[in-house]
């Protein structure tokens, strides 16, 4: 092979064309494009509204109760967030569809949170800051989880648990700012992360035997510094 061959090969290859182009040659990028988020009432890519649903199973036991505050449950949920709301009586489920007019979110995780708040036993008036506030949660767990109790053990830890005509519980709500149901062996607590989780200690001291006066000086402690955070 010729001496002017191999220096050939050996030399690297060299961009023809349009894209041989030095880097300073090239122009400033273009800005990232920004787009404005969808609200649920957006048409998508096929030019229709996007429908999202969500279904609330309620239980036989609250069937009644349902009923008689349906009107209460039903008027936050469509004039303030703009929901569709229906009960479906062969599956014994609320459901609930946004619309064209919704404009949040989280209006239809919202709605089916209040509605569950409700089914579990707890209030109207205390369901409802669940669709006013962020950062409420509901957390449910049963007395088995903490200690396994059985027969008479299980009716005084209940009874621990309420208090002489709820004192007790109503301590407890008060100091933590929270709501509690006591549902046979159930327990449901709404509130704040941080509140949950003092309530949440306070009753499982409880549940294990601690005496009310000692879960009191303990709640106290804990209130005091969870207020000076």
């Amino acid at each position: 092979m010729p001496k002017a061959d191999r220096n050939a090969r050996n030399q690297p290859l060299k961009e023809v064309g349009p894209m041989a182009m030095d880097a300073d040659d090239a122009g400033p990028l273009p800005d990232k494009p920004k787009f404005a988020p969808l609200a649920p009432g957006d048409k998508g890519a096929g030019g229709e509204a996007k429908v999202e649903f969500r279904r609330v199973p309620v239980p036989q036991h609250r069937m009644t109760p349902l009923k008689t505050a349906w009107m209460e449950l039903y008027k936050p949920i469509t004039e303030n967030l703009k929901l569709d709301m229906r009960m479906n009586l062969k599956t014994k489920k609320v459901e609930l569809k946004s619309t064209p007019q919704t404009t949040a979110s989280d209006a239809l995780q919202k709605a089916a949170d209040f509605v569950h708040a409700y089914l579990l036993g707890f209030e109207i008036r205390d369901a409802v800051a669940l669709l006013r506030l962020d950062d409420l949660y509901v957390e449910c767990f049963e007395i088995k989880d903490v200690k396994t109790l059985r027969g008479e053990h299980l009716s005084r830890c209940i009874g621990r648990l309420a208090g002489k005509d709820g004192k007790t519980k109503f301590t407890i709500e008060n100091a933590t700012r929270t709501r509690i149901v006591l549902a046979d062996t159930r327990i449901h607590i709404l509130g704040s992360f941080q509140n949950i989780r003092v309530a949440r200690d306070a009753l499982c001291a409880l549940i294990l035997g601690s005496p009310a006066s000692k879960v009191y000086s303990k709640l106290r402690s804990s209130c005091s510094r969870l207020n000076d955070s």
